[in-house]
C-alpha cells in the first residue's frame, strides 16, 4: 500500500496595495476543514486603501486559520494553512518539528510537483520567485481563529491568559520595531506582556491588551484576557471609562487618511479662494437632462456631474493646474491626463476614487463613470487602483447642508474644488434683486505649483460654465 505524501502550505498576508505594511481580515469565507482550490477567494482584508477579497495560490483542504476576524495583520504574516496532496478531511501531523525534507529519487513516496508558473491576480502577489522555508511549528497552542485554546485557568489576574512560549529570562522579548516604541509610548515594559504571534512574536494588540488591563479596575480587567486567540477580538477596541469617553481605534481607511491629510497640510503650503455662484440655469438644465432621458434611461443625472464637466473644461484652458510636485528632482510634472477624484464618504471612512482620463470623457461617459465610482464606494468595493494616480479632486460638500470649505489637497494633487449646497438667496439679477439658486466653491491649491492668478482663473472660469452651462459646448 502506497502511503499519499501530504505537506502543509502557508498562505502569507500579500502587499495587496502597493507598499501597505498590514491589513485587517474583515471576514473568513472558509474554516478548517473546508477543501479549496487555486484561486477560490478565502477571506476578505481591509487595508489602508480599500476593501479586497484574497484568493488562495493552490489546491488542498484547510488546516488552520491563524488569525480570528478583525485581527490586524502585518504583510508577510502566515493567515492559513492548507495541507496539500492529501485527501480530503485527513488530518496532517500533529506538530512536525521541520518542514520535511525533500524524498529521494529512490523513495516510494512521489516527489512533489514544482509550482506551475501563475499569472498575478493582485497587486504585489505572483508567481514565486525562491524557495519558502517554513518556520517550525510548537506544540502550544498559538492564535488559532478556529480552535479551541486551552481552558485558561479561573480569571482572577491579567496573567491568567492561555499559555504561550515566552521568552526565557534574560533575554529580550521578540517583538518588531513598530510594536517597541508603540509599547514605549504606552509605558508597557514588554517583558511583563504574553506574546500570541507565532514563534513567541508580541503583536500591537498583545500590547494595547496589557495596556488596557493595566488601566481597568482589577475587577473588570480580568474578564478581558482569556484564550489567546480571543485576545485580539476584545482588546482591538478599548474600553469605555467610567466618565463614558469611547475610544475608538484608528485604523485601516480612517488611519491612512488621518495620515494623509498631515502630510499634505503640513507639506504643500494650501491657498483656498472662494466664489459664489448663481447656478439657476445650471439646476434647469440637470433638470431637463433627467426629464429628457437625453444621456440615457439609466444614467444618473446630478448638479455634481456639472460641476465635474466645469471643472474638466476649465482645466483644458489652463492644464498647468493639473500638475504635481517631483521634490527629487525639483520638478513641476504637468499630468497628460486628468484623473479626476471624487471624496467619498463611506462606512470605513473617507476615500477619494478617480475617474481615469476623465478629460477625454463625453458628458455620458462622464455621467456614467460617476454613476458607477460612487456605487462602487458604497459597497465598500472600491479598489486600490480606482485610488491611485488623482490628479484633481472634487469634494462635494453641499450634500451635508455646508456652504463651503476649505478642503485639504490631497496627497500629491495641485488642487481641489469644494461644492457647497445650492440654496434659494435674494440675488441681483438683470438689475433686480430676485430669488435665485445660489452655491459657493471653494478651491484650495498648492501655492509651489499653482500661483494666485493661475488658481483664480480656474475657478472663475467654473463660476462661469455653472453660471451659463451652455458655455460647456463653446469653451468645450
Amino acid at each position: 500500500m502506497t502511503t499519499e505524501v501530504r505537506s502543509l502550505r502557508e498562505f502569507k498576508m500579500p502587499d495587496v496595495g502597493e507598499g501597505l505594511t498590514e491589513a485587517e481580515i474583515l471576514s473568513w469565507y472558509v474554516k478548517p476543514g473546508d477543501t479549496v482550490t487555486d484561486g477560490q477567494v478565502v477571506c476578505e482584508v481591509e487595508t489602508a486603501k480599500a476593501a479586497v477579497e484574497l484568493p488562495i495560490p493552490f489546491n488542498g483542504v484547510v488546516e488552520q486559520l491563524h488569525f480570528p476576524e478583525g485581527a490586524t495583520v502585518d504583510v508577510g504574516t502566515v493567515i492559513i494553512s492548507i495541507a496539500v496532496a492529501g485527501e480530503a478531511g485527513a488530518a496532517a501531523p500533529a506538530a512536525p518539528v521541520a518542514a520535511p525534507a525533500p524524498a529521494p529519487a529512490s523513495a516510494s513516496a512521489p516527489a512533489e510537483e514544482p509550482e506551475p508558473e501563475r499569472r498575478a491576480v493582485l497587486v504585489g502577489y505572483g508567481p514565486r520567485t525562491g524557495g519558502t522555508q517554513r518556520r517550525a511549528r510548537r506544540t502550544t497552542t498559538t492564535v488559532a481563529a478556529t480552535k479551541p485554546a486551552p481552558a485558561a485557568p479561573a480569571p482572577a489576574a491579567p496573567a491568567a491568559a492561555a499559555p504561550v512560549a515566552e521568552a526565557p529570562a534574560g533575554e529580550r522579548p521578540l517583538a518588531k520595531p513598530p510594536v517597541r516604541k508603540l509599547a514605549k509610548d504606552l509605558g508597557v515594559d514588554l517583558r511583563e506582556v504574553t506574546p500570541t504571534g507565532l514563534d513567541g512574536v508580541i503583536t500591537r494588540e498583545d500590547v494595547h491588551g496589557h495596556a488596557a488591563a493595566q488601566a481597568a479596575p482589577a475587577a473588570e480587567a480580568a474578564p478581558t484576557v482569556a484564550a489567546s486567540a480571543a485576545v485580539e477580538a476584545v482588546a482591538v477596541p478599548a474600553p469605555v471609562s467610567t466618565a463614558g469617553d469611547v475610544r475608538v481605534p484608528i485604523k485601516g481607511v480612517r488611519k491612512a487618511t488621518a495620515q494623509a491629510m498631515v502630510a499634505s497640510a503640513f507639506t504643500a503650503p494650501h491657498v483656498t479662494e472662494f466664489v459664489q455662484v448663481d447656478v439657476t440655469r445650471t439646476m434647469k438644465f440637470v433638470r431637463r437632462l433627467k426629464e429628457s432621458g437625453e444621456l440615457g434611461r439609466d444614467v444618473r443625472v446630478s448638479p455634481l456631474l456639472i460641476v465635474a464637466k466645469a471643472l474638466l473644461t476649465a482645466i483644458k484652458r489652463h492644464p498647468e493646474i493639473n500638475a504635481q510636485w517631483d521634490e527629487a528632482a525639483q520638478e513641476i510634472v504637468v499630468k497628460g491626463q486628468v484623473n479626476l477624484g471624487i471624496a467619498a464618504a463611506t462606512p470605513r471612512g473617507l476615500i477619494v476614487p478617480n475617474i481615469k482620463d476623465a478629460g477625454s470623457k463625453t458628458l455620458t461617459g462622464l455621467a456614467t463613470s460617476l454613476g458607477e465610482l460612487v456605487e462602487t464606494a458604497r459597497q465598500g468595493k472600491t479598489s486600490p487602483a480606482d485610488m491611485q494616480g488623482g490628479t484633481v479632486t472634487i469634494t462635494n460638500v453641499g450634500v451635508f447642508g455646508v456652504d463651503t470649505g476649505t478642503p485639504i489637497l490631497n496627497p500629491g494633487e495641485a488642487a481641489i474644488l469644494a461644492f457647497g449646497a445650492v440654496r434659494d438667496m435674494p440675488w441681483v439679477h438683470k438689475g433686480k434683486v430676485v430669488p435665485r439658486q445660489v452655491t459657493t466653491l471653494a478651491l484650495s491649491f498648492d501655492h509651489r505649483l499653482v500661483d494666485g492668478e493661475l488658481g483664480s482663473k480656474v475657478l472663475a472660469d467654473v463660476a462661469a460654465l455653472l453660471e451659463r452651462p451652455k458655455r460647456l459646448i463653446t469653451w468645450g
